[in-house]
């Protein structure tokens, strides 16, 4: 079966790593960019040729529409992947690469720009009989129109950016008071991240669960879900830990919410991988929005279902129609994900970039890690602060907790303060493990109380480790690790 010869991935990191190794099993090659900081990043030695894009700054370099395009020509590039985040929901980039004779493994840019509208894609929903928040359906025009449709609805509400995503820009307002600073705070920063100003008004659920759907279209009109995934647990609106399938989820209430993920995927003329997001509260369930290309949380999904989302992309884009129907796919235990940032969380989450002086990933069954890290490597601070993703896969949810706290156990990351204490202390918090978590699981008072304790426990952990390593007693390092460890978590789960 042929796809493409060579494959242009526009993206760094884990992700581009990623791509690539679906791209090798495919035997498709692969072109990498990189930017002058990243020169060194294994994502550059893992493909077949390698280009410089541009400076360090991502307007000069990953976001770089036209020097990506020349690049991607030059090298005799088919297609180009676009990973996630950077131009990977641009609708204007997959216009260039239609317009330029190149594939973009993705969907239509008719579709991400119908989706990327938050108040375009609720007007759709609607349309379609998919269940919405109560929300402004035009953009926030004079105050005293804000301030009347917010009494209607029903305060606290949320100011969102119209054009915006991963939490930029929302503002929270609990009553009437605070509503005129929310909306120019929320147009200051829409403006300013996304080139448009619009804002409107949506109900605010105080404590939901963000529970989300994983589905796959073809060019042909066949689409399936692949399943449900809980992304509840989350800092400033970016998830921390996800996990396949949802630990609340019903055979009904799965049933609901995935006829109405794909009423979302046909109204959107929706082709390859999306992912279709609700929040849930008190047994119903709202859309909030579509992500029009490849999620960092894929990998639980693929580890509960056996199939790879990135082929299956890149086969979609090839014009292949799905090898499986809705009932060919089943789910298969349950997985997590922790997402391993280079920041402090003791620290308000404050990036911590600079020089990995240690590193050793964990491995043994059911244990995933896509990661673009190693000793020696400088992590760059004008990026995302996500270095790895740390997978556990488990024939129940306990198992693949269990496997969470062995794996998080093993892995060292030393040079730079990560999230690996913060998954330490989730992974043995009660709530946690009991299911019962939201939106706002790390500001409980009684979480923040445990979770606190937790991260001084493992931060006590790391630098017993480093100490001893500073001073080449390799084998002193791991015995006094390991005792710390037993010491800590043994007959304790809070």
């Amino acid at each position: 079966m042929t796809y493409f010869e060579r494959v242009l991935v526009a993206n760094r990191g884990e992700i581009a790593i990623r791509v690539m190794r679906a791209c090798r099993e495919m035997g498709i090659e692969t072109v990498a960019i990189y930017s002058e900081p990243d020169k060194h990043s294994l994502h550059v030695k893992y493909a077949d040729e390698s280009f410089l894009v541009g400076e360090a700054h991502p307007s000069k370099s990953y976001l770089n529409q036209e020097r990506i395009i020349d690049i991607a020509k030059k090298s005799g590039a088919e297609a180009i992947h676009p990973g996630y985040g950077f131009l990977a929901e641009n609708s204007g980039f997959a216009h260039r690469c239609d317009e330029e004779g190149l594939t973009f493994i993705g969907p239509s840019w008719k579709s991400i720009e119908a989706m990327g509208s938050k108040l375009g894609s609720k007007h759709m929903m609607e349309e379609a009989g998919v269940p919405v928040l109560p929300y402004t359906p035009d953009g926030v025009t004079t105050l005293d129109e804000a301030k009347r449709i917010s009494a209607d609805i029903g305060y606290p509400v949320i100011v969102k950016a119209s054009a915006g995503g991963g939490g930029i820009g929302m503002q929270i307002v609990e009553d009437e008071a605070g509503l005129e600073e929310a909306i120019e705070k929320g147009m200051r920063i829409a403006a300013s991240a996304f080139g448009d100003s619009t804002v409107f008004i949506e109900k605010y659920l105080v404590k939901p669960r963000h529970i989300e759907f994983q589905v796959l279209a073809d060019q042909h009109g066949n689409r399936v879900h692949l399943y449900d995934r809980e992304c509840s647990i989350q800092r400033r609106h970016q998830k921390l830990v996800e996990e396949a399938p949802c630990p609340i989820m019903t055979d009904e209430l799965r049933e609901r919410m995935a006829e109405s993920a794909l009423k979302v995927t046909e109204a959107s003329g929706y082709y390859n991988a999306g992912t279709v997001e609700f929040l849930y509260a008190n047994g119903e369930y709202y859309f909030m929005e579509m992500n029009t290309r490849l999620q960092v949380e894929h990998t639980v999904t693929e580890m509960v279902t056996g199939i790879d989302l990135v082929r299956q992309q890149i086969a979609v884009a090839a014009g292949e129609e799905l090898s499986f129907a809705q009932d060919d796919i089943t789910l298969n235990g349950h997985a997590i994900e922790c997402r391993i940032n280079a920041e402090d969380p003791l620290n308000n989450f404050q990036a911590d970039p600079g020089k990995i002086v240690r590193y050793r990933s964990p491995g043994g069954p059911g244990i995933r890690v896509d990661s673009g890290i190693h000793m020696g490597y400088s992590i760059p601070p004008m990026y995302d602060s996500m270095i790895s993703k740390l997978c556990g896969w488990g024939r129940t949810r306990t198992e693949s907790i269990e496997r969470m706290r062995r794996a998080i156990f093993e892995y060292v990351i030393l040079g730079v303060k990560t999230t690996l204490p913060l998954h330490h202390a989730i992974m043995n918090n009660r709530h946690f493990i009991a299911g019962d978590t939201h939106t706002h699981f790390l500001q409980e008072e009684h979480v923040k109380e445990n979770l606190s304790r937790y991260l001084r426990e493992e931060e006590t952990r790391m630098q017993t480790l480093a100490d001893s390593l500073r001073h080449g007693k390799e084998a002193a390092a791991i015995s006094a690790a390991v005792s710390v460890y037993i010491s800590q978590t043994q007959n304790r789960a809070e």
